[in-house]
């Protein structure tokens, strides 16, 4: 980040444009999950860090926000520019009434600062903590919470716990550290230009709707259905038909051009009946007959048991198409993980972290650790599910995924995301691009569900994502920039 500076400045970039950029990007990441004003307490520091949260808070307050500035340290102490960036925010408001959500703008320390607190900071720290925890309010970190070191991962006992960190420029290594989630939220980056030295250096290490958009092209307008992939899913048993539904749907939500449902004869009937009008079910007498069927890509797993293991595993050697393995195709596999070495064709397995250690030790490997070496052994791509999914594959960088929420942790939502990945491939996304962009996607659709449609962490459920997967398409396809 240093060098990226000094690079700007000796071009004759002005510290005050990047901070105007700054300020202004963190404030329209406020307004993507709160598009209704409400209120911004606003803790501000005495460095640059302080003045990006002023140029924020300055921004909002146009937008209908209400502003309570809470400076701890004396002005004169304070950095020139944030001298400046506090005249031109003007007064202190007080709140007027109860409206609207509450959030915190953490400015008090920015990248390198130490992350051991002293006072007056370590108070500022330990007040934005209680106004989260008290009043509910959302905290927006800005670059890094404060107490939080961005090379390690490493953090002060008081350490602002964010629910959106809102990183400046780059993301930095320690935001994505297993033991930071809990510190850093939900993350976001405001790019700015002038601090690009090489070809997008954020977007290898966090995925966003700026570096994915490339993946996902617009169609030309005489495509045809044959074009978008025919989907086959392989799910579903007795008791557990609505993963071969919610996967059906998934596939049809992320474009596939055709989707085929193949179920066990004893629950045909019922699936048939329930299933989404435009796919087709199929009953199955046997896993292996699958093998003659004219499909694009798989979906395998969701729900369906292992009764019939020894025909699924040879469904999932031998296959050569495309096929996206998850759920009880994971557990079929775990009992024999080398045939990942045998198979005809590209597989994308979606793992969540108990299906992962079914099939290998992690020991005290970090996640990204164990996926690196996991795809090194074998020749698949991972898409490592969890509150910040990972995506590897040999050859390729590792990508870690930005968006999603707590109110996805409940069953469905991989049989959503396994449908969704398969629709992607269909429409001729590597198996490593449709695994980021299925991500992104479903994460930014419960998003959407929460922030802007009404639903709650408690309330979601999979068919909130699958009706808001066409908005967040919608986002991924405007998209011509960053925050």
């Amino acid at each position: 980040m240093r060098a990226a500076e000094e690079a700007a400045f000796a071009r004759g970039v002005e510290v005050e444009a990047l901070m105007d950029e700054a300020g202004a990007g963190v404030a329209r990441c406020v307004r993507q999950f709160f598009p209704n004003p409400g209120k911004a307490i606003v803790f501000v520091g005495k460095g640059h860090n302080g003045g990006d949260a002023l140029v924020a808070a300055k921004c909002l307050k146009r937008s209908g926000w209400e502003i309570d500035l809470r400076l701890i340290f004396p002005e004169e102490d304070c950095a020139e520019l944030t001298r400046k960036k506090l005249h031109q925010c003007g007064s202190p408001e007080s709140f007027r009434g109860d409206r609207g959500p509450t959030i915190v703008l953490d400015g008090l320390l920015g990248l390198g600062s130490k992350y051991l607190l002293r006072e007056p900071v370590r108070t500022a720290a330990q007040e934005i903590n209680r106004l989260r925890q008290e009043q509910k309010a959302y905290v927006f970190a800005v670059d890094l919470p404060t107490g939080f070191d961005g090379d390690t991962g490493d953090s002060d006992p008081d350490c602002v716990i964010a629910d959106f960190t809102v990183t400046i420029a780059f993301a930095k290594h320690g935001l994505v550290a297993d033991r930071a989630i809990d510190l850093v939220g939900r993350i976001e980056v405001v790019q700015l230009p002038d601090l690009t030295i090489g070809p997008l250096p954020a977007n290898d290490l966090l995925a966003s709707a700026p570096s994915l958009s490339h993946a996902l092209p617009r169609r030309k307008f005489s495509t045809y259905k044959n074009e978008c992939g025919r989907i086959g899913v392989v799910a579903g048993s007795p008791g557990f038909i609505g993963a071969a539904l919610m996967t059906a749907e998934g596939a049809l939500r992320g474009g596939g051009g055709l989707v085929e449902v193949f179920v066990p004869r004893e629950i045909y009937p019922i699936v048939a009946a329930a299933a989404p009008a435009e796919a087709m079910v199929k009953p199955v007498r046997s896993y292996r007959d699958l093998l003659e069927e004219k499909i694009d890509v798989w979906a395998l797993g969701p729900g369906l048991g292992k009764g019939e293991a020894k025909d699924i595993s040879k469904l999932i050697e031998r296959a050569k198409q495309p096929m996206v393995v998850d759920a009880d195709g994971l557990n079929i596999v775990s009992d024999d993980v080398e045939l990942l070495k045998r198979c005809a064709g590209p597989r994308l397995l979606t793992p969540h972290p108990g299906e992962m250690k079914r099939m290998v030790d992690p020991g005290k490997m970090s996640r990204a650790g164990l996926a690196r070496n996991f795809c090194e052994e074998f020749r698949v791509t991972l898409l490592f599910k969890g509150a910040r999914t990972i995506v590897c594959q040999k050859g390729l960088a590792l990508s870690y995924n930005s968006t999603g929420n707590p109110g996805m942790a409940t069953g469905g939502m991989g049989d959503v995301l396994t449908g969704v990945c398969a629709g992607l491939i269909g429409q001729g996304l590597s198996l490593y691009d449709a695994a980021r962009v299925g991500a992104w996607v479903c994460g930014r659709a419960a998003e959407i569900a929460i922030f802007q449609r009404g639903e709650s962490e408690q309330s979601l459920v999979p068919s909130d994502v699958l009706t808001n997967l066409g908005w967040a398409f919608t986002e991924l396809h405007s998209c011509s920039g960053g925050l």
